[in-house]
This record gives structure tokens, C-alpha cells and sequence, in this order.
């Protein structure tokens, strides 16, 4: 094909993909059936994967659950169960090491089968200005952060890829999208779980690996308790979001196989303007929500005795 063939390609398909986004916008996607899919959630002990794992149950999935806080897990499993799921297994899994991730895998494949929506949402934060970040906690925040996604796609992808069937969804964060201080390793590490997952989707379609669906999360911070005295400066602007409605709109991306969400929707505007923006301008923008503040009053979650 020529250059001006190939050209006037893309013009049409790009006019032809906007107007197919104005319509979305309207006329959503319809949800895809994911009754009898394995689906598998690390970090499902608490926060936003146990309200992930309680949607799905209600879905007719066999639910997989990971976290390295077994209670925590055995909770999950409990609630699941009260919420309508039938199969659900957990396993104690620290997401930090590679051959535990490798080890449980492969006990995950033989005891319940081959994963086919695998949801990356364990996370850790440091909440530390990077010059007091100690080198242990940055490896970590890499380790569980964005490694682990590397991980557990080489144990679960190959199955995908012979049916040429799955869903791959990676919980980040709006700071895998734009910097903020005091968030040095965190937003290093989703910057890395977008790129990842990014170029994951890519091969698989230059694969020819169709039926291999991604799915990437960019939300601002969460009610989870992992943020605790995190303010935001407007909140009607960039409201802190309730825990109920993140989980609900994540599930409903992954049944109408949505490539990104970002929460709340003021996030693609600022990430759009972003990248028009001179650098002056973006870091004016930065301080005018707040950016430079998000962090001073950070606490984390608190951990029980």
C-alpha cells in the first residue's frame, strides 16, 4: 500500500473511531456474561480487591484469591460465599516473591484450573518524600507494585494465548499517569504497571490473540484506608472515591472490555491537557489541585494489633 493509500487509511478509521467514542459515551457497551470464568485477584484481603471479589461473586465466577494477610483472605472467602459464590479457593501468597507467585500458580492450575481474568490489584505505599525513602521499601514497592504483574502474566498468559481467551486487568492509579510528590517509588512502580500492561495488549494483537482482553485502572485515591490523611483540595473537582462505586465501575469496565478507566472522569481531561500543556503550565495546573499537598497529612493504613 502506498503512502497516500495508507494515509487516507487512517484519516477515515480515525474519524470513524471518534465518532464510535461519542456514541459510546451514550449508548454504553453492552456487559459481557462471565459466568464460569476462574477469576483471580491478589490483594483480595481487604480494600478494593475484597469489594472486587464480592461483585464477582455475584457473577457466577470461581473466585481465586491471593494476599499475603491469610484472615484477611479467609474473610474475603467467607463474605464471598455469603454473596453467591460457589467456588471459591484462597491462598496465603507474598506478591513480593517471584517463586511464591510461580509456586501458588502452579498449585492454583492444578487445583482449580486455568485462570482466565487475572486482576492485578495487590498494592503497597510508602507514602515518604523519596529522600527518606529507605532503599528496602522502594524494592518492595517495585516488587509487589509492578513486578509481580510480570509474574503472574508469565504463569497465567500462556494458557490464555492457547485458547486465545482471558482478560488481563491491571489495578494502577492515576500516579502512573502524572507525578505527585511525595509518591516518588509508588508512581514509579504504576507508571511501570501501565507500560506493562500497555504493551502486553499490544502484543497480543499483533499476536493476533483477539480474544485476549486488557483492562487498565488509573482511579485517584480510593476510600480504601491505604490513602488515610490524604486530603484532596477540591473535592468536587477530584473527589477521594467511595469504595462501593470504584468496585462497581472496575467490574463494569472489565465486562464491556473497556482498554482504560480512569475515576473520576475529570482525569482525562487533566491527563489530556497534560500532554498539550507547556511543562510550566502543567506544574501550574499541578498546584492549582493540589498536587504538591496530597501527601502532607498521609497516615496509611493503620495496622491492628
Amino acid at each position: 500500500m502506498n503512502f497516500f493509500l495508507e494515509t487516507l487509511k487512517v484519516l477515515v478509521l480515525s474519524i470513524y473511531f471518534l465518532l464510535e467514542s461519542l456514541v459510546l459515551l451514550f449508548v454504553p457497551v453492552r456487559k459481557k456474561n462471565v459466568a464460569g470464568e476462574i477469576v483471580l485477584i491478589t490483594g483480595a484481603g481487604s480494600g478494593i480487591g475484597r469489594l472486587l471479589a464480592l461483585k464477582f461473586a455475584r457473577l457466577g465466577v470461581t473466585l481465586v484469591l491471593w494476599d499475603i494477610n491469610q484472615e484477611g483472605n479467609k474473610e474475603t472467602s467467607k463474605l464471598a460465599r455469603e454473596n453467591g459464590a460457589v467456588r471459591v479457593h484462597a491462598y496465603l501468597c507474598d506478591c513480593s516473591k517471584r517463586q511464591e507467585i510461580y509456586r501458588v500458580a502452579d498449585q492454583v492450575k492444578k487445583e482449580v484450573g486455568d485462570v482466565s481474568i487475572l486482576i492485578n490489584n495487590a498494592g503497597i505505599v510508602t507514602g515518604k518524600k523519596f529522600i527518606d525513602c529507605p532503599d528496602s521499601l522502594v524494592e518492595k514497592t517495585m516488587e509487589v507494585n509492578t513486578m509481580a504483574h510480570f509474574w503472574t502474566y508469565k504463569a497465567f498468559l500462556p494458557a490464555m494465548m492457547a485458547s486465545n481467551h482471558g482478560h488481563l486487568v491491571s489495578i494502577a492509579s492515576s500516579a502512573g499517569l502524572i507525578g505527585v510528590t511525595g509518591l516518588a517509588d509508588y508512581c514509579a512502580s504504576k507508571f511501570a504497571a501501565v507500560g506493562f500492561a500497555e504493551t502486553v495488549g499490544l502484543e497480543m494483537l499483533s499476536l493476533g490473540k483477539t480474544g485476549i482482553k486488557t483492562t487498565i485502572v488509573c482511579p485517584y485515591f480510593i476510600n480504601t484506608g491505604m490513602f488515610d490523611g490524604c486530603k484532596t483540595k477540591w473535592p468536587r473537582l477530584l473527589p477521594i472515591l467511595d469504595l462501593d462505586y470504584a468496585a462497581e465501575k472496575i467490574v463494569s469496565a472489565i465486562q464491556r472490555e473497556q482498554e482504560l478507566l480512569m475515576m473520576p472522569r475529570s482525569l482525562y481531561f487533566f491527563c489530556y491537557m497534560k500532554s498539550l500543556l507547556p511543562v510550566k503550565m502543567g506544574i501550574l495546573f499541578g498546584d492549582y489541585i493540589g498536587a504538591f499537598q496530597f501527601m502532607d497529612h498521609f497516615r496509611g493504613r493503620v495496622k491492628k494489633d
